[in-house]
């Protein structure tokens, strides 16, 4: 629909980066936002400007950070010994929410993908190399999504850890927690199945 308006136009547009956002989706946005909201707006405009700008990279795990050492590496209550490795600082977000887990984090931000030009130097790979080398880490757990790419770059991982001499774990996989297998879709099923565990 056009507007007559070429600065609605761009709000539009410019709304349509996020994801899951089309056309009619950003519409709705731009018109509640200039019909209904304009000051939270404003907000909404001056907090991604500053965020844009301010929010940088830890130089140590690649989280998004303010500061050159992000809060979680600068915590020295948490453990040196154990290193997860993840997939996006999102990852970072929902294993502190829904885990106890205490020890460091590195975030690859991506997973290997040649077919989308990300490969070890873009994932970090070498700066998490030279950590792996400073010999406090014992055990590196990976964490990277269950998807092919996810499952290659575990690999890859792992024969990181293996060289340099530390233990990788990986994250389990299977029948989710409260789930019936008769809803469990194959996949699924069959990674678990394939990975079935002694009880002790």
């Amino acid at each position: 629909m056009s507007s007559g308006s070429p600065l609605l136009a761009d709000l539009i547009e410019a709304l349509r980066c996020l994801p899951g956002v089309g056309g009619k989706s950003a519409q709705r946005m731009a018109f509640h936002l200039l019909e209904r909201d304009r000051e939270r707006g404003l907000k909404l405009a001056g907090a991604l400007e500053e965020a844009m700008r301010k929010i940088g990279h830890c130089s140590r795990c690649r989280n998004f950070s303010e500061e050159p050492l992000c809060a979680l590496c600068a915590n020295s209550s948490r453990d040196r010994q154990v290193l997860c490795v993840v997939e996006s600082p999102v990852d970072v977000a929902a294993i502190e929410q829904a885990t106890g887990y205490r020890g460091q984090y590195f975030v690859l931000m991506g997973r290997l993908s040649p077919l989308d030009g990300l490969g070890p130097q873009e994932l970090g790979l070498g700066q998490l190399t030279e950590r792996l080398g400073e010999g406090e880490i014992e055990e590196m757990i990976i964490a990277t999504n269950p998807t092919v790419e996810g499952e290659a770059t575990a690999h890859y991982l792992a024969q990181l850890a293996h060289a340099g001499g530390i233990r990788p774990t990986r994250l389990a996989h299977g029948v989710p927690l409260g789930g019936e297998l008769e809803f469990v879709d194959r996949g699924t099923l069959a990674h678990a199945f394939g990975r079935r565990q002694t009880i002790e």
